[in-house]
């Protein structure tokens, strides 16, 4: 099999999806036209979170915040059963189910005003479903924030070239916040000089690599940047969206666009042969289920809840125009898909060019294959974005760049797209709690400060609580433990978005069916992959037991509470 027949394939369900799809989605559904909305950027503005944003600039903080480093890990992790099923799943899930979800969700939060989707929840179903759902996400997103923070160390401390480009991104993104919207310059120029730095900053940091790990522990450095990560994000958090994170974000989608043209670039040059079966054999010993586990596996690049939070969090506070949803909303996702494509083809086929490296799993290998890499669902699953930025640094060294500036251009890039959701994260989770503290009247929980220091809190306690892992047996961070509740959940959380917009655009009259079959279905794969970890955990983690137990009952409180409000339109018509 040819990876560019992959990649043309790929290249044009996605096309399909945006130009015909999410037209007949957000003009049949969605109604985008709507020309009587008032705009909550516009309504509300107030310089720090509601500010009325040009759509490419939107695009660009709504892509990178909700890309992160799930649409490079997932795909990464779920090549180890073959090319055709996260190939199939990523490119069908993206247009049909997670484009429609994060589409709906900007739609609906912009059309109430900015509020969020537990808020909508409570008008559109129940008022206890809003304080469930606010619940579900509170754990979801410490979830994201512990992961992210030990995602981003571990590249820190494993690629230590990537950390001067990554910090003076944060300075050249607030010069250029600050001469974009104090000086009102035009935003291209600047952009493209901040590309052009951080590309430099990436040659200087490949020659002067900051590795903390010459003076202290491994683990001790990796701690060192978890905790500097929860200080910055907090911090980033707070500050007014033009400072850092949309002039940020706009560098990190321009970064991202050159990333992926020159990936699909080196794959047109090098012609890498797919070195991964279509499917692989069941029969072998220790392969784990294809169903529900791949579905989990690769959840942001084809369906994520995460993105729903960011749709009606941050996204909807800015979008100046409600046309504009098409693009900032569909066309984010099938961005993400993009890269979900671009990571399948580097860990199937780009793996296969890469001669020396280490693996976080079984160290030093030499000639590295889809069958080395993948020779049990133990090291697939340890080795992360390893694929990525091993098959993608192996891609770009054949357009003629040095393979280790090829490889901190990789790592730069799976650095910048999850720094870019752990500080969005925690701006979503200041607003989840804020609006628990007006549901439980915990004022303390309106404030600001207070919100982001809770935000962050029980986030650093995942990330430095050490508990045995069910499957192993061996002491692990309890983030990395909770990381197949975090896709279980993640996924449910789209499945409960999903049943909130049906319901929605339910009662305005609209066909939702595009809406309601991917709920049944993710809502069917999800809760089989919660049950599936309930007993995995069962006898071995107790608390990490009743956690699964818990997000469960949650999910079938929200399911009766949506049968219960179906039943009662009913009755009134």
């Amino acid at each position: 099999m040819s990876s560019i027949l992959l990649v043309l394939f790929g290249f044009t369900i996605l096309f399909i999806g945006y130009r015909f799809y999410s037209k007949f989605v957000g003009r049949r559904i969605f109604d985008i036209q709507e020309k009587n909305v008032i705009m909550p950027s516009k309504e509300f503005e107030d310089g720090i979170d509601y500010v009325p944003t040009k759509k490419h600039i939107l695009f660009g903080h709504h892509f990178t915040s909700v890309a992160g480093a799930a649409p490079i890990i997932g795909p990464c992790v779920a090549a180890y059963w073959g090319w055709l099923p996260a190939l199939v799943w990523i490119l069908f899930g993206t247009i049909l189910m997670g484009a429609v979800h994060d589409f709906g969700a900007l739609v609906m939060s912009v059309k109430e005003k900015g509020r969020s989707i537990a808020d909508i929840a409570s008008t559109t179903i129940s008022k206890r479903v809003r304080l469930m759902f606010l619940i579900f996400i509170l754990l979801l997103v410490w979830l994201v924030l512990a992961v992210f923070a030990m995602a981003i160390a571990d590249l820190f401390v494993g690629v230590p070239a990537s950390v001067i480009p990554i910090n003076i991104q944060i300075i050249i993104a607030i010069i250029m916040g600050f001469l974009i919207y104090k000086k009102k310059m035009d935003i291209l120029i600047p952009s493209l000089v901040a590309l052009a730095l951080l590309y430099f900053f990436v040659w200087v940091g490949t020659t002067t690599p900051i590795d903390f790990t010459t003076t202290m522990e491994v683990q001790d450095a990796k701690n060192l940047w978890i905790i500097l990560l929860f200080i910055y994000s907090a911090i980033a958090s707070l500050l007014p969206v033009w400072t850092l994170l949309q002039p940020r974000d706009y560098i990190n989608s321009h970064q991202l666009i050159v990333g992926l043209g020159l990936l699909f670039l080196g794959i047109f040059v090098s012609q890498p042969a797919v070195d991964a079966p279509a499917l692989r054999s069941f029969s072998e010993p220790g392969v784990p289920s294809l169903f529900p586990l791949l579905f989990v596996t690769i959840a942001c690049g084809a369906i994520s809840g995460f993105h729903g939070l960011v749709a009606s969090g941050t996204s909807s506070k800015q979008l100046e125009h409600l046309s504009d949803a098409r693009m900032v909303g569909y066309g984010g996702m099938i961005g993400e898909g993009t890269l979900a494509l671009a990571t399948t083809v580097a860990a199937v086929a780009g793996i296969s060019l890469v001669t020396q490296c280490n693996l976080p799993s079984v160290g030093h290998v030499t000639d590295l294959n889809w069958a080395v890499y993948y020779d049990s669902w133990a090291h697939a699953s340890g080795n992360k974005a390893t694929a990525f930025v091993l098959g993608g640094g192996a891609l770009i060294k054949s357009l003629g760049i040095p393979v280790q500036l090829a490889n901190t251009l990789m790592a730069v890039l799976v650095i910048s797209f999850a720094a870019t959701t752990l500080d969005t994260a925690t701006r979503i989770q200041r607003f989840i709690l804020k609006e628990f503290g007006l549901a439980t009247q915990i004022k303390p929980l309106t404030n600001r400060y207070v919100g982001t220091a809770v935000a962050v809190g029980p986030a650093l306690l995942l990330a430095f609580w050490n508990i045995a892992d069910p499957g192993s047996g061996a002491t692990r961070q309890a983030g990395w433990v909770l990381w197949p509740i975090f896709g279980a959940s993640n996924q449910m959380l789209a499945a409960l978005t999903l049943m909130v917009l049906t319901l929605y655009f339910w009662q305005k009259k609209k066909p939702v069916l595009p809406l309601l079959i991917p709920m049944l279905l993710i809502m069917a794969v999800t809760f089989t992959a919660l049950v599936s970890n309930a007993i995995t955990f069962y006898g071995h983690n107790n608390v990490l037991f009743g956690l699964a137990i818990l997000l469960m009952g949650l999910i079938v409180w929200m399911i009766f509470e949506g049968v219960n409000k179906v039943l009662e339109i009913r009755r009134t018509l």
